[in-house]
């Protein structure tokens, strides 16, 4: 039997010929001849043993060089010691090919120059590191022109990546593979020699090879081997627009211009390593429009790609009706999935054009050439760029909703990307569909039927010893399947480990034996990325599962891990490595990687690391390893991961457990117990405040408590918000009552947003009423792993809420990370409990509630413009719809910022350890906005950490939503006269004079309604 499939390929042990490599002696080397960063301590090497597949290997070590020569000079350290290489960009492979054995040279971080963009001649010449969109991003604005391979990865898809793999994307059907868009390569082999390549003719060719050395040897090799093979290369690769597999022997005959680069696209890291590219640009049309056609099946949908594609389509992608099954059942995009027409399966059609009309016009026009009506319910044609936008995002979010579908087995790669003749596509789904149903296996498909690539992610059982037979056995009738159709086993992903056993099929043992030779002319002692594609890891072995995955499952646990059935371990497996988390861009996630484009600090860099924790292999002393610690250091548990990632990586949730297990036993550092206990503190200092800020502004303190010098403690109130309450008493006391929860933050530290949230549910008619007894939700005792009383102050504030709740009465929240606390954690540390439930179900954020259950109340008006930061928590759970509605009521014109993290985190910013990346943070994207925001606009914010980050690193000072209504409760529409409207809304007021960085000099109008970062 085989070894691979009775443990299920699950061994990490090092190939026998680099078992003997002076390991030690190598990182020395590389040490003294790289200028970039060398890395061969355990956590790192456990972070690069993994890409987006099914297999893991362990890396010797990993190499981010500073540019190119340091890539030269990394390989010859290599070839000294005789180590495998293999060159990587962004990481995001789903059939293994980046992943090995060997010396990792990550060019992602520090090769991302754009050396020309020549607009004429319609070219540009990138460094392997550069991402698509950074290139693009120039280009399509300027130029109208882009690199017409854009994968779903396209915001963080590195150059070198694409070519390594000849990805492809939506608009191949105008520009083609990656191949197809390459004029020249300058690369270096694995014994050292440079060169450029690219498109040679005969007379060229001739005297490349009369010069002799190196390359002259190279292409006379070449040439003999296409002289021998080409008439079996014209019959034997399959001329269709997604052949991906196998290496590019084709593009080296006469009628292809002897195109070397072309030649070495897509070898996968095997030939040589890139250094850079000359790439071609294409005409992007600036104006498109999409037309959706809806369909009763997936194959229906795809015997209709021939007639779209001669009506001029430039995009012609394919969802079927699982996918949006599993959309709904997962709870994503369901507003989104209302703008698609009638139908089971659908067709995505882009057209182009000068101008909105004439892309309109060719999207109606292809829907006639089809027998349909732009009218019908059947049909969508949109040409608006956010409706088409979010269309794109349904067929986009086709990886995180097939990955995990709940009540099934977990979903997997291995068979996701084949391709045929697009014209055959209908026929080929109708004969793998039964081919599915045969192995009882459950797909959602969607992809490139216009290029005739499908998309689909399996439930394949990788985790038994018949699981893994029935699995291999599905992947050789699936490949005779494809190979009857005249397909390609991979039409974008490639081959790597997950299909290179199967290459056979396709090709046949002569041309299996010309791939062979091509590796022995570019690398003839396989050093490079060996393994793969020719020579190839059997398919089951190396697997990150197989029969022989058992991690230990940790006890206790302070989470109940819903999505992952209980299982802290399936939590870590959740990763599926699809790269979005180095998207430096948008979103929120992983704001640490955004200023270090450090691939230890994306979330996929510590799930993985996680994974190595309970595997022991690489990672040993689990939950007590340093390395996982350091890891973990520098996440910010913003949860930006949990909103922006396609499977919700909840990483805050799991650094949180972590901790808790780490420093059991064990001192935490002095910040825990100065930040982390500051409710304990706050209830000290609130009966001498001006006795505790003068302590908390000496240095001596600060450096006692880990407290950065740099910042400013926020001051304690001279009065608490609830003595205020108290001695103001209530109002409006026969009106529904709510309940206001006194967050520690605008309770004894900033009680002006909760004041103004008091007058605000008043004036909407609310009786508001606080609780009977001090409660906290224990919200910074989660960032230090102070699980135990967190869960104690969790379980008291549901015995003294939990009545409220029982009543039907709601409450409200003025602080963001607190409510969040109350919409996740609660239930998630609590599980079991029905009031906590209750509690969960009824907290609202002040917008949430207004809209919900003040929509009869006549909202005063308030006509400025606002800028609008998010709070971190609140777009991961909560959302920012609510907010965003009720600015539209007030007639505000709030633009809701792309912000990113503010970089304060909660105590984050505060540590003396982390101060610097604080900074940089703020300052990736937040800061300069708000110093940018001109004289009159509206900065607005909810979130303490983010108002107080702002205020000490600006000269604006942020307001909450409650006080923006309260300002056009008092001054009305216009807002309150003067160029400093935020006077009227102090910092408090401590020893006479306003607290904050101050309105005085706050710039202009500027009243930031930060809704925060924590």
């Amino acid at each position: 039997m085989n070894r691979a499939i009775v443990n299920g390929g699950h061994d990490l042990r090092a190939p026998e010929r680099t078992a003997d490599i002076d390991v030690k002696a190598l990182e020395r080397d590389l040490r003294s001849s790289v200028r970039g960063e060398v890395r061969f301590d355990r956590g790192y090497r456990a972070i690069y043993s993994h890409d987006s597949s099914n297999y893991r290997q362990q890396a010797i070590g990993v190499v981010v060089p500073a540019d190119q020569d340091d890539v030269v000079n990394a390989i010859a350290a290599c070839r000294a010691h005789d180590a495998p290489v293999l060159p990587r960009g962004c990481g995001t492979s789903l059939s293994g090919e980046t992943t090995n054995h060997a010396v990792v040279i990550d060019v992602s971080r520090n090769l991302r120059g754009i050396k020309e963009i020549n607009e004429r001649e319609r070219y540009a010449v990138v460094e392997p590191g550069v991402i698509h969109d950074q290139l693009t991003s120039i280009t399509e604005p300027r130029m109208n022109l882009t690199f017409a391979p854009d994968t779903s990865t396209h915001e963080y898809a590195t150059f070198g990546g694409m070519i390594g793999n000849n990805s492809c994307g939506v608009h191949s059907v105008m520009g083609g593979r990656t191949s197809d868009n390459i004029h020249e390569l300058d690369i270096v082999t694995y014994d050292g020699c440079r060169m450029t390549v690219g498109a040679t003719d005969e007379d060229e060719l001739d005297r490349i090879v009369a010069a002799g050395g190196r390359r002259g040897d190279a292409y006379r090799r070449m040439r003999t081997l296409r002289d021998r093979f080409a008439d079996e290369i014209r019959r034997g690769y399959p001329q269709i627009p997604r052949r991906v597999s196998g290496y590019n022997l084709d593009d080296l005959l006469p009628e292809k211009g002897f195109h070397v680069a072309r030649a070495l696209t897509g070898s996968e890291g095997t030939l040589a390593t890139v250094l850079q590219a000359k790439v071609r640009l294409l005409y992007a049309p600036p104006e498109r429009a999409l037309a959706v056609i809806g369909y009763p099946t997936h194959a229906d949908a795809a015997d209709e790609v021939p007639p779209l594609l001669e009506a001029g389509a430039i995009g012609l992608e394919a969802i079927d009706h699982k996918l949006l099954q599993d959309l709904e059942i997962e709870g994503q995009h369901l507003q989104d999935l209302q703008v698609l027409p009638a139908g089971e399966a659908f067709l995505l059609v882009e057209f182009g054009g000068e101008e909105r009309a004439e892309a309109e016009d060719k999207a109606r026009k292809a829907v006639r050439a089809i027998g349909r009506r732009p009218d019908d319910d059947t049909v969508a044609v949109h040409s608006d760029p956010e409706t088409q936008q979010t269309i794109w995002e349904v067929r986009e979010g086709g990886l995180g909703a097939t990955s995990y579908v709940p009540l099934e087995r977990d979903h997997w790669p291995g068979w996701e990307d084949a391709a045929v003749p697009p014209a055959r596509v209908g026929d080929y789904l109708r004969d793998f569909d039964q081919l599915l149903a045969q192995h009882d296996y459950r797909a959602s498909l969607y992809g490139h039927y216009g290029d005739g690539c499908i998309h689909c992610r399996i439930n394949f059982d990788l985790r038994t010893e018949g699981g893994i037979r029935d699995w291999r056995r599905f992947l050789d009738e699936a490949a005779d399947l494809v190979v009857s159709y005249g397909g390609s086993l991979s039409g974008e992903h490639g081959d790597g480990q997950a299909r290179a056993e199967l290459l056979e099929k396709m090709y046949g043992p002569d041309l299996l034996k010309a791939m062979e030779q091509l590796k022995a002319i570019w690398d003839p002692d396989n050093r490079m990325n060996p393994h793969k594609v020719v020579d190839p890891y059997p398919i089951v072995s190396n697997m990150k599962l197989g029969a022989g995955y058992a991690p230990p499952q940790p006890s206790p646990l302070y989470f109940s891990y819903p999505e992952d059935g209980g299982s802290f371990a399936h939590a870590a497996l959740r990763c599926v490595g699809a790269g979005k988390c180095r998207d430096t861009s948008s979103g929120t996630m992983c704001p640490s990687y955004m200023v270090t484009l450090d691939e230890e600090h994306t979330t996929r860099g510590r799930s993985r690391i996680l994974y190595e924790m309970l595997e022991g292999d690489t990672i040993s002393g689990g939950f007590k390893s340093k390395e996982v610690h350091e890891a973990l250091d520098l996440c910010l548990s913003c949860k930006g991961c949990k909103g922006d990632c396609p499977v919700s990586v909840d990483m805050a949730t799991y650094k949180a457990e972590f901790l808790s297990k780490y420093f059991k036993g064990r001192l935490r550092p002095p910040e825990a117990y100065t930040m982390g206990l500051i409710m304990v503190h706050a209830r000290l200092a609130a009966r001498a405040p001006r006795l505790a800020n003068r302590l908390a502004s000496l240095s001596l303190v600060k450096r006692l408590g880990g407290i950065s010098p740099e910042r400013d403690m926020p001051p304690f109130a001279p009065e608490t918000f609830q003595a205020w309450f108290e001695r103001r008493g209530s109002v409006n006391p026969h009106g529904d009552p709510v309940v206001l929860f006194p967050d520690t933050f605008n309770n004894f530290l900033h009680p002006e947003p909760m004041k103004a949230t008091v007058e605000v549910l008043e004036a909407a008619g609310f009786h508001v009423v606080l609780p009977e007894q001090p409660v906290c939700c224990g919200r910074p005792l989660y960032d230090y792993g102070m699980l135990p009383t967190a869960r104690r102050y969790l379980r008291r504030l549901v015995d003294v809420l939990g009545p409220h709740a029982r009543a039907g009465t709601h409450i409200v929240g003025v602080e963001p990370s607190c409510v969040a606390t109350f919409r996740d954690e609660l239930v998630n540390m609590l599980p079991h409990d029905e009031d906590a439930k209750r509690i969960s179900l009824q907290t609202l954020t002040l917008a949430e509630f207004l809209q919900a259950h003040a929509g009869d109340w006549d909202m005063p008006k308030l006509r400025r413009r606002a800028l609008v930061h998010g709070h971190c928590h609140q777009k991961a759970v909560m959302g920012m719809s609510a907010e965003q509605q009720l600015y539209q009521r007030m007639g505000l014109e709030a633009e809701m910022l792309d912000s990113g993290c503010c970089g304060m985190a909660g105590s984050f910013g505060f540590e003396a350890g982390h101060y610097d990346i604080s900074v940089k943070i703020g300052e990736h994207k937040l800061l300069p906005i708000v110093r940018d925001a001109p004289a009159g606009t509206l900065l607005i914010a909810d979130g303490f950490s983010c108002k107080t980050q702002v205020e000490q690193l600006t000269d604006r000072r942020p307001l909450h939503t409650a006080q923006v209504i309260k300002m056009a409760m008092e001054h009305g529409p216009d807002g309150p006269s003067g160029a400093e409207p935020e006077r009227s809304y102090p910092d408090v007021e401590l020893n006479g004079h306003s607290t904050g960085r101050t309105a005085a000099i706050a710039a202009g109008a500027g009243v930031v309604l930060a809704a925060g970062a924590a």
